[in-house]
């Protein structure tokens, strides 16, 4: 899908680190029905199963607060490496995909990247959605490397 006319691709993208391994980070990034309790959602349904497993490629996954509902679809993952979503309404933006890519770090721990690229919807609005976005992004990032070092002191 191109771009429409007169809009121009928005990338963010969020750092954090994990003293959890990234079994455990991926772990709670693909399972849904763990959001409510460590991301700023306040409710998870899985709408549509995934085609090998229920949290799978091809799964849609609704996630909502007291102002948003997000319908998002899982389009690729790698175990312990990546959870790739794109965004199919909730939002105002067009060609919405994000990639969490976990990378190992050198004597423990996990380095979680989250990027994501969209187009505003609305002409004008950009500015706001790129400040807007980074800032979900940094604080879901931040608390799932968090979730994933607290899970991890339990095992």
């Amino acid at each position: 899908m191109g771009l429409a006319p007169g809009f121009r691709a928005i990338t963010v993208s969020a750092v954090a680190t994990s003293k959890g391994p990234p079994a455990t980070v991926f772990a709670l990034l693909k399972d849904g029905t763990t959001w409510p309790d460590w991301t700023i959602f306040d409710a998870f349904t899985l709408e549509r199963e995934g085609r090998d497993e229920p949290m799978g490629v091809g799964g849609i996954r609704v996630l909502s607060t007291a102002l948003t509902r997000s319908r998002e679809q899982v389009v690729e993952l790698v175990p312990d490496r990546r959870l790739s979503y794109v965004v199919l309404s909730g939002f105002p933006f067009r060609n919405y995909r994000a990639d969490v890519d976990l990378t190992p770090n050198e004597g423990g721990g996990t380095s979680i990247a989250w990027r994501a690229s969209f187009e505003a919807k609305y002409k004008g609005t950009g500015w706001f959605w790129r400040f807007f976005m980074t800032a979900v992004l940094r604080k879901v990032a931040s608390d799932l490397a968090a979730a994933a070092e607290k899970r991890a002191l339990q095992s």
